[in-house]
């Protein structure tokens, strides 16, 4: 092995590490914004009951 294919299993490595740093952080703030928004909804469902 060179050390040409060894640079590109680190990259790919790093890529793959930061797709899933990406993907678990967004859905940490999907969740988070569901949740936002099922309290808003909630929130605004009580408001308007007589």
């Amino acid at each position: 092995m060179g050390w040409g294919s060894k640079a590109g299993d680190w990259a790919f490595k790093g890529l793959t590490a930061g797709l899933g740093l990406a993907t678990i952080y967004l859905t940490a703030t999907f969740s988070v914004n569901v949740y936002r928004g099922l309290a808003w909804h909630n929130s605004q469902s009580l408001e308007s009951s007589p």
